[in-house]
């Protein structure tokens, strides 16, 4: 009974561990409510298996097949990257540990999650191949099954967050909007976003999170949300980057072929002014692209004054922070203050509130 009850746990923790890796469809709420039957399953399963400890600990000093070894050693790495997941989920949890952030990297996160499959794919393996009799066709096919697991989580899912995402959003769900400082003087918002820069078809669904979302069936840029969640919160003007001359594609996959086409020739493209001089205060709020500002935004940047001027940066992005934008736009702006305010994951945008009121509130 022990066996049977030991195997369906396995079954049902490794199932668990792949549905979790497809968190695009599924939902964070789902993937939070899987999470924890996957800890609960895992706990289940130590017990079950607290025998290995034993064994690892009788067998110091004796001499083990390298293959036990092997298994040994990928073991003790599943158990301590489990235990480092485990808090990493609460770390990025905003369903269940809404209150609970020391890290808050979603990027780390995944790369945990995808060392646990990684490592669950071998740990099995490595299980099954000590009773096979064809060794060496289990281990190549072994070796393949761990290098796709690893793919999956680095390119795959990523891959599929960008393309295949529809973000749904409603008014409720962003949250109440509040005053949280009243600044000396008025500041102006300048934001970038795709909508508006990009010839969308009419009936375009906002697929990727990092560029686009639907606010109650409207289509709407997600820096344009971040944008209105600064008004709401501040007394301020707010204004976008918009080109005048040639917009990017409708495709995410050709709007990044051009993004990265612009950086390589450091093209500057035409943009509608804005005028900066009665401001002494801007908030940026911009996409990274590339590792740095969009082109557009450098237009920006680089058309104006902004000596003795503070900029404060507010970045969106899926992967890299801030990158190399701060410095970037230090050397576009010089003379100016440039303040690395947030950056905000865009998986995060929609609820995105409180970060951004509580980042206002140190800007005086």
């Amino acid at each position: 009974m022990k066996k049977k009850i030991t195997i369906v746990v396995d079954i049902l923790m490794f199932a668990i561990l792949l549905a979790q890796m497809l968190y695009v469809f599924a939902g964070n709420v789902v993937h939070e409510i899987l999470g924890i039957a996957f800890f609960v399953c895992l706990i289940t399963h130590m017990i079950l298996k607290r025998h290995w400890l034993k064994s690892l600990i009788n067998s110091k000093g004796k001499n083990l097949p390298a293959s036990m070894w092997l298994f040994h050693i990928v073991t003790i790495l599943l158990v301590i990257s489990v235990i480092a997941l485990m808090l990493s989920s609460i770390d990025v949890s905003r369903f269940i540990f809404p209150d609970i952030h020391f890290l808050g990297s979603p990027d780390f996160h995944r790369y945990l999650a995808t060392a646990v499959l990684a490592l669950a794919i071998l740990h099995g393996g490595l299980h099954l191949r000590l009773r096979s009799k064809h060794k060496k066709r289990f281990s190549v096919i072994l070796v393949i099954l761990t290098v796709a697991g690893i793919a999956t989580g680095l390119f795959l899912l990523p891959y599929l967050n960008r393309h295949f995402k529809t973000v749904e959003v409603k008014t409720e769900s962003v949250g109440t909007a509040k005053k949280v400082s009243t600044l000396s003087d008025k500041p102006l918002v300048v934001y970038f976003t795709r909508l508006g820069n990009t010839d969308f078809e009419e009936d375009v669904d906002a697929v990727s999170g990092a560029s686009l979302l639907k606010l109650d069936g409207r289509l709407m840029g997600s820096n344009e949300l971040v944008a209105s969640m600064v008004k709401d919160a501040i007394d301020c003007d707010v204004t976008a980057v918009t080109l005048t001359g040639e917009k990017y594609p409708s495709s995410y996959n050709d709007t990044v072929t051009k993004a990265s086409e612009e950086l390589n020739e450091q093209a500057r493209p035409e943009i509608k002014p804005i005028d900066i001089s009665n401001y002494n205060k801007i908030i940026l709020i911009y996409p990274i692209w590339w590792g740095t500002v969009p082109m557009p935004v450098a237009t920006f940047l680089e058309s104006g004054d902004f000596s003795g001027k503070t900029i404060y940066l507010i970045a969106t992005q899926g992967s890299s922070g801030f990158a190399s934008s701060t410095a970037d736009v230090e050397k576009m702006c010089p003379g100016a203050q440039v303040n690395e305010g947030i950056s905000i994951y865009c998986e995060d945008i929609p609820d995105a509130r409180k970060q951004v009121e509580d980042y206002l509130k140190t800007i005086k």
